[in-house]
């Protein structure tokens, strides 16, 4: 082959990937287990796949990162489509499991205990797309699992890396500054929003006046329920729940303004505790409003790539979500409820992942405080035309 010439196989460097399979059932003085080939080039395609992940999750992460995003530029555009990509991504893998499903307990055994005490928990790469989502390490279901660098826990330089990336901000950290910097509840474009809201009483839209503030406990209102957006908002999601939907107005208050309800903590000061537990967000207040409004006014091409990325988050952590249960379900079938290879309680502690590891869980929880598209206040002339839904 001339020099320079780009040859198929040396450009992929094929004999490296494919010369990377060495079942060590295989080894000389061993019986041959037939599908620990098919394991050991499943999970070698994950951690590919999970190489890609990492570097598209570092495209976003820079957009993300910038001092000023333009939601009006490709940056945005970008992020979309790299975090799709993601999502498509780890859809495949879900499929890819499968696989395995051709692979008996029985099969297992035949190599099972060559493994130990190597264990998929310690995948480097997964665990750091975790952690550049947001999913820090206090917060994992049986946290204390991932600080061990003995035997079936972590190397000690994967353990370090590891925390190296959760000093960093992760993606909902830098969501939730992005979203806090959108400008659309600058008071001076809804001065006309009174008389522009058909949604309020009929003398309330005859006046032009803005609507008197909702009683609530003695705080600080200034930059909350005085704006007349949320005033009005509140009211129409208030007035939208049923019965036993009631106290959710207390969890709105909580969430979107962080206002407590000292009855509550008066009286059950444990089920307040609970309550506040149940609620605690990793965005900040003016990031949820933020979300929320976007997921309000999605129809309007303005927020169309917003909403997109925020729906697509909340894709990305179904997806996850669907990968660890695909696990659960295979370690059950494979060992039941013995001891995993790594030394972890085998599918008990992929159970618990299953339930607790959401990170974008604030996001996908949004759809609680929708109020139906008909009553949805309108939009004041000042903010259309900030947001170029139309030009004069």
């Amino acid at each position: 082959m001339a020099s320079g010439n780009m040859y198929y196989k040396d450009y992929l460097q094929l004999d490296k990937i494919i010369g990377a399979q060495q079942p060590a059932s295989f080894e000389a003085g061993r019986q041959p287990a037939h599908d620990e080939m098919l394991f050991i080039i499943i999970h070698q395609a994950f951690e590919l796949w999970f190489k890609q992940i990492l570097f598209e999750l570092d495209y976003v992460l820079d957009i993300f990162g910038k001092e000023k995003i333009n939601d009006n530029s490709e940056d945005m555009n970008l992020a979309l489509h790299r975090l799709r990509r993601v999502e498509q991504i780890l859809g495949l893998l879900n499929q890819q499991v499968t696989i395995l499903d051709t692979m008996t307990p029985m099969d297992f055994l035949e190599f099972r205990n060559l493994l130990t005490p190597a264990s998929g928990f310690q995948s480097l790469q997964f665990r750091l797309i975790e952690a550049r989502l947001g999913l820090e390490m206090d917060k994992r279901h049986q946290a204390a699992y991932y600080k061990r660098t003995n035997e079936g826990g972590f190397a000690q330089g994967d353990y370090q890396q590891i925390n190296e990336t959760e000093s960093v901000p992760s993606l909902i950290q830098r969501i939730s500054r992005w979203l806090e910097r959108m400008p659309f509840f600058d008071l001076s474009y809804w001065q006309d929003f009174a008389a522009l809201d058909l949604t309020a009483p009929a003398p309330e839209r005859e006046k032009g006046t803005q609507q008197p503030t909702i009683a609530l406990p003695a705080v600080d209102m200034a930059d909350t329920l005085q704006h007349p957006f949320w005033n009005r908002f509140r009211e129409l999601y208030r007035d939208g729940l049923t019965e036993r939907e009631a106290g959710k107005i207390r969890d709105f208050d909580y969430v979107f303004f962080d206002i407590e309800n000292p009855d509550l903590i008066a009286q059950e000061p444990e089920a307040g505790a609970a309550a506040k537990e149940m609620l605690r967000s990793d965005l900040s207040p003016a990031a949820m409003r933020a979300a929320l409004f976007t997921m309000l006014y999605r129809d309007f091409p303005v927020f169309q790539n917003s909403f997109r990325i925020l729906d697509t988050l909340v894709e990305i952590d179904n997806q996850l979500a669907g990968w660890r249960h695909a696990h659960y379900r295979m370690v059950r079938r494979m060992i039941g409820m013995r001891v995993g290879t790594g030394n972890t309680s085998g599918s008990g502690y992929l159970e618990g992942a299953v339930s607790k590891h959401y990170i974008f869980r604030d996001i996908a929880g949004l759809s609680t405080y929708l109020i139906e598209r008909k009553k949805l206040p309108k939009l004041p002339t000042a903010l259309i035309r900030h947001l170029s839904f139309a030009q004069d």
